[in-house]
């Protein structure tokens, strides 16, 4: 920048005015600068997103590398749920930080909101990205797998890209390898099956890649990578075809055994599995771990490049998945959308700022909480926002404890079945669906339930009624069971079992704030009686009946 002009004489002399031009330039860039640095104090985050990796049947165990740059290296929470057991009820619980009573996504179909119009008009607009982003500080990017019917022709097409998001990558439809197609910033991008240009999981971590390289300095960034691992078609890439080979799904207590005392759908599962159902399973969960090994990449790449571009101490770093899965329990051979802990608990691992290593909490969390916390860390108020959830940030930094914790969180599904009998299990009729191998259903339209899930110094339980006929009931003591053979409806305290009965319409009920409510094993808690068997939820007067 030039300080001093020639006069006609071509001698240099200074000038007044071009110096104090200089002086307000230097005033403006030094603030822009401060401007820029108090900008970038606020944290990076980066959520990676797998699908359908469970926590309790052995999942973690092939994410070696996750564990020690995430897991070791933050905190690890033991007790994290999601809102609703299948993908798109799930993922939509995420990313509004709402049960799916109060975001109405029921289902993977459209006509079950997932990616509908409706949902585009109405849950879309305040979900946490399009938060971040109307606010201007953060610059957000998506790669990966969104919700299930995106990009479906009736609900705009992969042209239509959700508020919130400046730079998006997001799959056609359900999870794929190889074969799909991507909307790239609301353009079509079709890719085959060469694997070094293809394959999805890794083509993900090179564009999560070429983002942190390329992106803006003087913002900070949110980055969501969504895997397709460990989803079916569990393809894996061709240098971990043949790692695993000896590896069997896990014959914990509750594998291959008859549920007893459950609802009809697991009654149904055929017990002992035939040796071909057996054999599939175990197949599959071996090519499940495979497709994992590329994600452990995938994790690996992304924190080694925050750490070369110095950013990764200013970045936190969540690793979870959308829900769990099971493999033989209860002899349901495979697939999610299930009460039990298989389905519902997922992992769930956090590193970053002012997080100590090496840490476990046993405090109850859930995927409504995701949106929350992630608000919480940009430096937004989550009150002004509607959602059910709760930051757990303050668990993470050391700033919450269990006796300001919640105890209790919502799980709720509304099952699905065909209209029409199985040509492959014409004897089973209709009303029933996913029934592979050997005519055993994973679902059905009465497979419709809400569960409480409590956590607390007092109880580990869990409560879930259906909304069928029967309005069956179920019960687990996950202390004294924690396979939960036993359902203990019809042996448990009645005064524990009306106050749990009365917390689930609670939740059932509840939106934003109400959804935060101490619960029945707070001890700010008090319990009314009065408000039990509601007019809420209409069914449920039945339950004295039932359970007698």
């Amino acid at each position: 920048m030039a300080l001093f002009v020639f006069n006609s004489a071509s001698k240099m002399v200074s000038s007044p005015l071009v110096i104090l031009h200089f002086i307000l330039i230097c005033v403006t860039l030094h603030c822009n600068n401060l401007a820029a640095a108090k900008t970038n104090l606020r944290p990076n985050i980066v959520l990676i997103l797998t699908d359908d990796l469970d926590v309790s049947i052995g999942g973690m165990i092939p994410l070696v590398k996750t564990k020690k740059l995430i897991g070791d290296a933050g905190i690890t929470f033991t007790n994290a749920f999601v809102a609703s057991p299948l993908c798109c009820p799930s993922r939509a619980s995420i990313l509004t930080g709402k049960y799916p009573h109060n975001h109405h996504v029921v289902n993977n179909t459209l006509e079950g909101n997932c990616s509908s119009t409706a949902w585009q008009k109405t849950q879309e607009p305040d979900s946490f990205p399009a938060f971040l982003q109307k606010h201007g500080t953060y610059q957000t990017f998506f790669a990966g797998k969104y919700l299930n019917e995106y990009g479906s022709k009736k609900a705009g097409g992969v042209e239509h890209v959700p508020p919130g998001w400046d730079h998006w990558f997001a799959l056609e439809r359900n999870s794929k390898y190889y074969n799909y197609t991507l909307s790239v910033n609301g353009r079509a991008q079709r890719h085959g099956q060469n694997y070094s240009e293809d394959y999805l999981t890794d083509v993900l971590a090179n564009i999560s890649i070429d983002f942190l390289e390329n992106k803006s300095n003087r913002r900070p960034f949110f980055m969501m990578v969504s895997t397709p691992a460990p989803h079916s078609p569990w393809t894996a890439a061709p240098q971990y075809e043949s790692s695993f080979s000896n590896i069997k799904a896990p014959r914990d207590p509750n594998f291959n055994i008859h549920g007893k005392d459950k609802h009809w759908l697991i009654r149904q599962a055929k017990t002992p599995m035939t040796n071909s159902s057996v054999e599939f399973l175990d197949n599959a969960y071996r090519k499940r771990w495979r497709t994992l090994l590329s994600v452990d990449d995938l994790v690996e790449k992304v924190v080694k490049k925050l750490e070369v571009r110095g950013e990764l101490s200013n970045t936190y770093i969540i690793f979870t998945s959308d829900n769990g899965y099971h493999t033989g329990q209860f002899s349901l051979p495979m697939d999610k959308r299930q009460l039990y802990e298989f389905d519902i608990r997922v992992p769930l691992l956090v590193r970053g700022p002012d997080i100590k290593p090496n840490q476990t909490s046993s405090l109850l969390v859930a995927n409504v909480d995701l949106g929350p916390t992630i608000l919480d860390i940009a430096g937004y108020n989550v009150n002004e926002t509607k959602m059910d959830g709760m930051s757990f940030l303050p668990i993470m930094i050391g700033k919450g404890n269990s006796s300001t914790w919640r105890s209790d969180v919502l799980v709720e599904y509304e099952g699905e079945g065909s209209n029409i009998s199985d040509p492959a299990c014409p004897l089973l009729g209709p009303g029933v669906s996913e029934c592979f191998p050997d005519c055993v259903c994973e679902d059905s339209y009465n497979n419709t339930y809400a569960c409480v899930r409590t956590v607390s110094q007092a109880a580990n339980l869990q409560y879930c009624e259906f909304d069928d006929n029967e309005v069956f009931v179920e019960v687990y003591n996950l202390t004294a069971d924690p396979f939960q053979l036993s359902n203990i409806a019809k042996s448990i305290d009645q005064e524990v079992l009306e106050k749990m009965n009365h917390r689930l319409m609670m939740l059932q009920s509840c939106s934003g704030q109400s959804c935060r409510t101490p619960g029945v094993y707070d001890s700010k808690f008090r319990f009314d009686p009065r408000l039990m068997f509601s007019s809420l939820v209409p069914h449920r007067n039945k339950l004295r009946q039932t359970l007698k």
